[in-house]
This record gives structure tokens, C-alpha cells and sequence, in this order.
């Protein structure tokens, strides 16, 4: 049968072995990435282009969509 202090051994490293696979899991989700970062330049050209385009609306001021008519 197995004894206190083998029992207490065992809960001991098995706790820290969930512990330490947690943070490694924790440090491996963090760090991955999910997409290529967009560069600087062409978000810059992105946000220039869509500043300056104008919004289509009608005669209320309402975006037209062009659907339903």
C-alpha cells in the first residue's frame, strides 16, 4: 500500500507539473501569431485613401447602397 509520504510526493510533483504546463501553455498562446502584421506604409495608404474618398448618399443624407431600388 502506498504511504503518506509517498502520497504526499507524488501530489507534489504532479501539481508542479500542471503548474508548469499551464505557463508553458499561457507563454505558447501568447507569443503565437494568428496573421502577418500589416506594414506601416500601406495602413498609412489605407487610411489616406479612405479618408479622402467621399460616402455616396441621396437626397436625405442617407448612405445610398443601390440595393432594393
Amino acid at each position: 500500500m502506498i504511504s503518506d509520504d509517498d502520497l504526499y510526493r507524488l501530489a507534489i510533483f504532479l501539481g508542479s507539473c500542471a503548474m508548469m504546463m499551464i505557463v508553458l501553455y499561457h507563454f505558447l498562446d501568447v507569443n503565437s501569431s494568428d496573421e502577418e502584421p500589416e506594414s506601416t506604409k500601406s495602413a498609412t495608404q489605407i487610411k489616406a485613401k479612405s479618408a479622402t474618398t467621399p460616402v455616396p448618399t441621396d437626397s436625405t443624407g442617407v448612405l445610398a447602397s443601390g440595393k432594393g431600388k
